[in-house]
């Protein structure tokens, strides 16, 4: 029985629209984070690509923060319950519709009992399926996001699984296909320049350990998740201590233990830490890194705080100019068709 909730009543009127075939690697439900908890010891949880997140859904006329599938690697299989409108961003992980290839960055129709397939990674690691309607599950603390650790939010708490029905809200009316210009799709590759505030524990680690830092190239070991990267590479020098007094992280934290590799914190990040911080990424290229993989270089490069803004201003007129372009191809929706 569905726990009485407003939540919950909305969940009820809407309409089931996808089952779950096979859950993948590890397939969640996530929105834009769960925000003003972290003073509780709630991590944000949400999407680990939010620009991915937030273009998928904008290419369905839903709110930019509803939620959508994060699928992450390969394997994920669902069946369409019913006629949909549909659209995938990010990560390039060979998604298919009844075995013929699904295009990405734009918007799809997939008929009643198409089967949606991700078969292979081409490039980045996590892609995000948005549906027309949002997808609807209940709202812990203002999110639908999955926290894995806690066993909140999304579906029951936990990764997707065989036989997991989804349900979506109504559809706007008078749908439109439309597509990301080619120019705003990223290419994400196996390298990445990321760049970094200093501090606010930098003084924590002597002038050498800083321009190892700065100046190295660090490989993301098999041990990172979305609570974070642990990266492997030359290691960074602490003046003396490598414990502090436990104080606030946050999305782009990047920590040094005592080993001397540095960890970047993530969308499931602690909330608290008591390893010293040396830097922090932006935000805006915490998003694109949302798409690295294990084996992926990084490497980090100083800015200021005003430079940092400025990227960010940058940012959301790229985004704002990518969504307001959206061409429209002046047709209904047309659904795909079934192969035979």
């Amino acid at each position: 029985m569905l726990p009485s909730t407003k939540s919950s009543t909305r969940i009820y009127k809407a309409i089931e629209a996808l089952e779950i075939l096979h859950g993948g690697a590890f397939t969640t439900i996530q929105d834009l984070g769960r925000r003003g908890y972290q003073r509780f010891g709630t991590p944000t949880a949400g999407a680990m690509d939010l620009t991915s997140l937030r273009l998928a859904n904008r290419l369905v006329q839903n709110d930019e923060g509803q939620a959508c599938l994060e699928i992450t690697f390969v394997g994920l299989r669902l069946v369409a319950l019913r006629d949909l409108v549909i659209a995938i961003t990010g990560g390039d992980l060979t998604p298919k519709v009844d075995g013929s290839p699904l295009s990405m960055w734009q918007t799809v129709s997939v008929r009643e009992n198409s089967q949606i397939s991700f078969t292979g990674v081409r490039d980045g690691i996590r892609s995000y399926l948005s549906v027309a309607g949002g997808i609807q599950v209940p709202e812990i603390m203002g999110s639908k996001s999955t926290y894995i650790r806690a066993g909140i939010g999304g579906f029951e708490g936990r990764p997707l699984k065989k036989g997991d029905r989804l349900r979506i809200g109504r559809q706007r009316s008078g749908l439109s296909l439309c597509r990301i210009k080619e120019v705003f799709i990223p290419r994400y590759g196996g390298k990445w320049k990321t760049r970094v505030i200093m501090g606010p524990q930098d003084d924590y680690f002597s002038k050498q350990g800083i321009e190892t830092f700065t100046s190295s190239e660090y490989t993301i070991t098999p041990q990172s998740d979305r609570m974070g990267y642990r990266l492997q590479g030359p290691v960074i020098e602490h003046r003396e201590d490598a414990d502090i007094i436990s104080d606030a992280t946050c999305l782009g934290s990047i920590q040094v233990p005592g080993h001397g590799f540095p960890f970047i914190l993530l969308a499931d990040r602690q909330t608290t830490g008591g390893y010293p911080k040396i830097a922090t990424a932006i935000s805006v290229d915490l998003y694109n890194l949302g798409q690295a993989k294990p084996g992926d270089k990084i490497q980090f490069s100083p800015i200021n705080v005003v430079e940092a803004h400025e990227i960010r201003k940058s940012y959301e007129r790229r985004m704002k100019q990518c969504i307001d372009i959206l061409p429209r191809m002046n047709q209904k929706v047309q659904f795909h068709p079934h192969n035979t």
